[in-house]
């Protein structure tokens, strides 16, 4: 008799345009730590990428959303920083919500397949 085996369902989502990938799980943790630390160069550390690739993702979303996502913040009593706009902190939480649901339902459906099987 075969032995029973455990799988790990991983569902990923994304959402593409005509220039290539707008949001997907990358792209909305630098989003989500952004809005933690309240700095890029903070949240690129946090994610382990280069502060150059993070501001390089910030820059592309924001040219390519309707409205600002991350506004720099230049000096001031705290210094420079960076703060998710509430259209930023909008998207994330969507993208968030849109995700576990996709991978709430994709487990209940291949769990049909795999009873007791699927993490």
């Amino acid at each position: 008799m075969p032995s029973k085996k455990n799988y790990t369902l991983k569902v990923r989502i994304w959402i593409d345009e005509d220039q290539g990938p707008f949001l997907g799980v990358g792209r909305a943790a630098l989003l989500q730590k952004i809005g933690e630390t309240g700095s890029i160069t903070n949240a690129a550390k946090a994610l382990r990428m280069s502060y150059r690739n993070a501001w390089q993702l910030v820059e592309d979303m924001n040219r390519r959303s309707a409205l600002p996502l991350v506004e720099k913040i230049h000096g001031g009593a705290k210094g420079s920083g960076a703060v998710l706009t509430k259209e930023g902190a909008r998207l994330v939480k969507a993208f968030a919500t849109v995700q576990e649901e996709i991978r709430a339902h994709a487990r209940k459906k291949i769990s049909k397949l795999f009873p007791g099987q699927i993490g």
